[in-house]
């Protein structure tokens, strides 16, 4: 095998990450003895298909390939309604049934955690499907580049597109290029307005563009957040600086294109890093947040706020911590990794008291607004450092310790030393919601000598894309 060379590979399973798993397909061409068991991920491949794919990695007992034409198509492949898709790095499943994407899902987390379960002998509840499987982020967020990228099979046939700029998403493994896009199946319709009204107006008055090498260029991104519930929108042009006359002619093209846009928002970043955020933040149009609603709380969320993409399903996840916890309405409770408190406040009316725990300070600021917003009195948010000890936090505000602790972290999970504070802090139950159950079944390890893992429950939150939110209860060992 050759890397860059063409194969034939049969598929006979779907692994984590969204890749299909097979091996070289003995009747298709000739395998050499040592090279039938080589394990080959393929992109885009199911199982029940026989691709041929181009070999991207090669390593001693493995290898990674793109998918360039299905041979054989697995029975549950259907048509993708999205244009650009395999040419995205946002989908990776789009072609396939949505029922098998939530068997794999659910037979992935099987696979995670059924080494746990000699010890702990836990419950698993059966993953909770997406009733929406298009149009249902609330944000998205788009890249401006000087060129366009294409796939690699167009690079001869569209020379003179390459040379455009683009508004759009970046491909698979290629964060520094852009793909042009003016439609995209995930988020409601006016978002895809707003794309395409955007792209209009600066490219046809050829506006720079940030370049990262240069560092220069005035056009970085464009995020877009729309309200599941009461349809609010916010327009957020992330600039590397502030042109005042500029902003005023682009939020009239954007109200005029999309009337029901809320509030127009630029941020300026001057710095070298590619994230859509900003050190300053100029509000061009209405109030600068838009308002969400999950349940029966209602949530303000600005430019930079964390919120969940998937309002509906969101409300699904926080239902089914509630009912993990079982709370009796006498808990002390810390809500860990809180971000601007949807959890908190959403558990609030079930329990005695939360504290919410978060790194950013933007974030408490949202969480406190929130709180406002609710009129909620028994929750008070803080904000600290989770990587490092925040036992010093709770005794200098004399904050009583916890019967139930409720972590949410970021995809690489916990770190050690949150994890040791829980231990010591020593609570009933821990409720581990999670976006990346390796990481989850890795911090699960590390708590098991103290804690039982008692049950799981997957919840979809985001069909065609291989991202899955598991929940799991814990309890205190005796």
């Amino acid at each position: 095998m050759k890397k860059f060379e063409s194969y034939y590979i049969d598929i006979d399973k779907f692994v984590f990450e969204g890749f299909g798993l097979g091996k070289l397909s003995k009747t298709l061409q000739e395998v050499p003895a040592e090279e039938e068991s080589l394990k080959i991920f393929v992109r885009f491949a199911y199982p029940g298909d026989t691709v041929k794919a181009r070999v991207t990695k090669l390593k001693k007992n493995y290898a990674e390939a793109d998918l360039e034409e299905v041979i054989v198509a697995s029975p549950h492949r259907v048509d993708a309604p999205c244009k650009y898709f395999m040419s995205c790095g946002g989908c990776k499943q789009q072609d396939l049934d949505y029922q098998q994407q939530i068997a794999y899902k659910q037979m992935q987390i099987d696979e995670l955690f059924f080494p746990l379960n000699d010890l702990h002998n836990f419950i698993r509840e059966d993953i909770v499907p997406c009733n929406n499987i298009f149009h249902y982020r609330n944000k998205m967020e788009f890249s401006f580049a000087e060129r366009r990228w294409v796939p690699f099979s167009q690079l001869a046939t569209h020379a003179e597109e390459r040379k455009l700029p683009a508004l759009g998403f970046h491909p698979p493994n290629g964060f520094n290029q852009v793909i042009q896009i003016d439609d995209c199946k995930l988020h409601p319709e006016p978002g895809n307005i707003i794309l395409r009204t955007t792209s209009n107006f600066f490219f046809t008055r050829n506006f720079s563009i940030y370049n990262n090498k240069s560092e220069s260029g005035y056009l970085r991104n464009l995020v877009v957040r729309q309200a599941g519930t009461t349809g609010e929108i916010m327009v957020n042009l992330v600039t590397s600086e502030r042109d005042e006359a500029l902003m005023k002619e682009f939020t009239n093209a954007i109200l005029t294109a999309v009337p029901e846009v809320t509030t127009v928002i630029n941020n300026v970043n001057t710095k070298k890093a590619m994230t859509a955020t900003g050190e300053v933040e100029y509000i061009d149009y209405g109030t600068g947040f838009i308002i969400d609603q999950i349940g029966k709380l209602k949530f303000r969320i600005s430019a930079n706020s964390f919120f969940q993409t998937n309002t509906r399903q969101g409300e699904t996840l926080y239902q089914t911590a509630v009912d993990f916890a079982e709370f009796t309405g006498n808990e002390i409770v810390y809500d860990l990794y809180c971000g601007a408190g949807t959890i908190a406040l959403f558990i609030a009316e079930f329990v005695k008291e939360v504290y919410g725990l978060e790194l950013i300070a933007s974030a408490v600021r949202d969480a406190n607004a929130n709180k406002e917003l609710n009129h909620t009195v028994n929750v008070k948010f803080f904000s600290s450092d989770l990587y490092k000890s925040f036992i010093p936090l709770i005794e200098e505000n004399s904050i009583p310790k916890p019967d139930i602790i409720i972590v949410d972290p970021p995809r690489n999970g916990m770190h050690k030393n949150t994890i040791e504070d829980i231990i010591k802090l020593s609570p009933a139950k821990i409720i581990y919601v999670s976006c990346n159950p390796a990481t989850q079944v890795r911090d699960i390890r590390l708590m098991e000598t103290a804690y039982r893992l008692v049950k799981i429950k997957p919840v979809d939150m985001f069909p065609h894309t291989y991202h899955i939110e598991n929940v799991a209860l814990l309890e205190r060992r005796q």
